[in-house]
């Protein structure tokens, strides 16, 4: 189980890595940025194949999801000097809190 984990967390930070290639490839007109898109979204998927092994698909593709969006958010912020306001950290927090809740309730209920 800790592998899937780990698969899950290495699955992030290469969604992460290609969502930033996307940006600096500036509509894949840079090919270096549009190549290294390829490559992190394909590690990335395969990693979450890994996690998928001993996971939920809702759990993984949640946490997937909402921590990357998450991260990238930050990226765009401190690195691309995107703005923040508070709405936008208010609905960032919702989306982590709608993975716990995801997670959690994946341990409460099984249909």
């Amino acid at each position: 189980m800790i592998e899937s984990w780990v698969s899950l967390a290495v699955a992030i930070v290469f969604g992460v890595c290609g969502t930033i290639s996307m940006k600096i490839s500036h509509g894949l007109e840079h090919v270096k940025p549009a190549i290294s898109l390829a490559i992190f979204y394909t590690i990335s998927f395969i990693a979450m194949t890994f996690a998928l092994q001993y996971m939920q698909l809702s759990v993984v593709y949640a946490i997937w999801s909402g921590i990357g969006t998450v991260l990238v958010a930050m990226v765009g912020v401190f690195h691309f000097n995107e703005s923040l306001s508070l709405r936008k950290v208010i609905f960032l927090l919702l989306i982590v809190s709608g993975v716990i809740g995801i997670h959690l309730g994946d341990s409460i209920h099984t249909f």
